[in-house]
């Protein structure tokens, strides 16, 4: 796996809050770094503003986390994201959290759905918003 194909990179700041009794970065907070890492891509791609916009947007149906190592405060920890696939009208983001030395501390995927939410169903990715998420 190359991390040169995660074209998204977030760096947040480990907070004492973050932490578990086992003084390591609670399970809970990893999901809260890959949602980050997840809505950056919505926006990076525009995902975002298409909702803002139109009412039509992303909506989560699968999140996935496997934890590899801990992480500890102080500290922080990056979320490397990609596109994983894309669909008709379902993709996938494809995340990595990396510690301050860049060792991989969790693999995640999230998949989601195109979606209208004044009609209450998915669509169709439009074209042209595909060719940007691929970008990614």
């Amino acid at each position: 796996m190359d991390l040169h194909d995660y074209k998204l990179s977030l760096e947040l700041r480990i907070d004492f809050s973050d932490l578990d009794m086992y003084k390591h970065v609670n399970n809970l907070t990893f999901i809260r770094f890959l949602q980050s890492g997840r809505v950056n891509f919505w926006e990076a791609t525009g995902l975002a503003k298409s909702f803002s916009e139109s009412d039509h947007g992303a909506i989560l149906v699968s999140t996935h986390c496997d934890f590899k190592k801990s992480l500890y405060y102080p500290g922080k920890a990056v979320v490397k994201t990609k596109l994983g696939y894309i669909k008709n009208s379902s993709f996938a983001v494809d995340q990595r959290i990396l510690n301050e030395q860049g060792e991989i501390c969790a693999e995640g995927r999230d998949v989601a759905v195109y979606f209208d939410f004044s009609k209450n169903k998915s669509l169709p990715i439009p074209a042209e918003l595909k060719e940007v998420m691929n970008q990614f």
